[in-house]
């Protein structure tokens, strides 16, 4: 039976979108009857249902999750599999998961093959799995986390232990994360103890959701800013870019350098927590969640240089500059500035009027020069 009048609020991510960005908000100004009913994006999980049996393990998870490690979590249906997973995922915001995901994986995906053979490493993957096909194939896998279903009760959840890889062997195993792995930080055991006091004090989950999304915030802030902060010092001085020659490039990332500044920039200025860090970041450099972030860091810069490089053509003379110039050196520039607004048009953030401004001194300067050159130069 289909019933009618239902109206769907709905938002669909884009690419500009930041990770964990504001959810999807009803517009006060429609009075929209019936009232709509809001959907949620895969960045309003109910964190708290998630993780409630691994609450004393949420450090090592945010650890598997930030170094990109391989990670099945078998599931007893497709729903906690997926949602399982898309918390794991989302536990390192504001920081871009840069490995695969798969919600919901089986054995009639075109991976499966490659994902379960045991003659390479695993991939640098989260999938999430239900048929208990999946505890034999994967044992080769450092990192599975066997759920159990999941109860809102209130009453305390039993917490899974860490169990050795040798002991998934049978179709029911119980419910565990079986793993070898050994966490570069302490576990926060406040934030655990509110939590499960929260549980018994029969704190609605939104709340303890919220307290948890917080905590990872808080936590993967901690751990990005210092690398932001040293990222931020690899650009060159303003002052540095001039009109008449390329931007300057940005100073290569040099991990060692890096390691010397945390001793006085370090995580520890803004987290609670102890342990090794370092230990932590030298592991992150080699995992892709650090590639994807220091390219997307890389490209911003550079498209700000580019940025910088044309506001400081447009306050340039150029007119001037071209006097005591040759043709050749002159259409090179209009060439060179050309290719800046076709090229750079769509994907840099310039101040009001600045591409305008370089377009009206590019036609400013052909007409300067010789009536076959303009035709020349008007015809491309």
């Amino acid at each position: 039976m289909v019933r009618t009048g239902l109206i769907f609020q709905v938002r669909i991510p884009s690419k500009t979108d930041k990770p964990g960005g504001s959810p999807v908000k009803q517009v006060a100004k429609e009075n929209l009857l019936p009232a709509p009913t809001l959907l949620p994006t895969i960045h309003e999980l109910d964190l708290f249902k998630c993780f409630q049996s691994v609450l004393i393990h949420l450090q090592m998870l945010w650890e598997l999750v930030l170094l990109g490690e391989p990670v099945v979590v078998m599931a007893p249906s497709p729903t906690i599999s997926s949602e399982t997973v898309l918390a794991l995922v989302s536990s390192i915001n504001p920081l871009k998961f840069c490995c695969d995901f798969r919600p919901y994986f089986t054995i009639h995906d075109s991976e499966f093959r490659e994902y379960t053979t045991r003659t390479q490493a695993p991939p640098n993957v989260v999938l999430g799995v239900t048929n208990p096909f999946f505890i034999k194939t994967f044992q080769s896998w450092p990192h599975i986390i066997r759920m159990g279903e999941i109860r809102m009760a209130g009453d305390l959840p039993k917490q899974v232990k860490v169990k050795k890889l040798s002991k998934l062997k049978t179709l029911d195993t119980k419910p565990g994360i079986y793993t070898a792995y050994k966490t570069f930080l302490h576990k926060d055991k406040i934030l655990i103890k509110r939590l499960l006091k929260g549980i018994q004090r029969k704190r609605p989950s939104e709340v303890q959701s919220a307290i948890l999304r917080r905590h990872l915030l808080e936590l993967t802030q901690s751990f990005i800013i210092p690398l932001e902060r040293y990222m931020a010092s690899l650009m060159p001085l303003q002052r540095s870019v001039t009109p008449w020659k390329t931007p300057p490039q940005i100073r290569p990332f040099s991990q060692d350098e890096f390691m010397s500044t945390l001793d006085h920039t370090g995580p520890q200025l803004t987290s609670v927590l102890k342990g090794d860090w370092m230990g932590l970041y030298r592991k992150f450099f080699r995992s892709p969640n650090f590639d994807g972030w220091y390219r997307q860091r890389h490209k911003e810069m550079t498209q700000k240089l580019e940025s910088l490089h044309l506001e400081v053509i447009c306050d340039a003379d150029l007119l001037s500059w071209t006097k005591d110039k040759s043709e050749v050196e002159i259409v090179d520039l209009i060439l060179k500035l050309r290719e800046k607004l076709v090229t750079r048009r769509q994907q840099l953030q310039v101040k009001d009027g600045v591409l305008d401004k370089l377009d009206t001194f590019i036609n400013s300067i052909i007409r300067s020069l010789p009536e076959d050159l303009q035709t020349v130069l008007n015809t491309h």
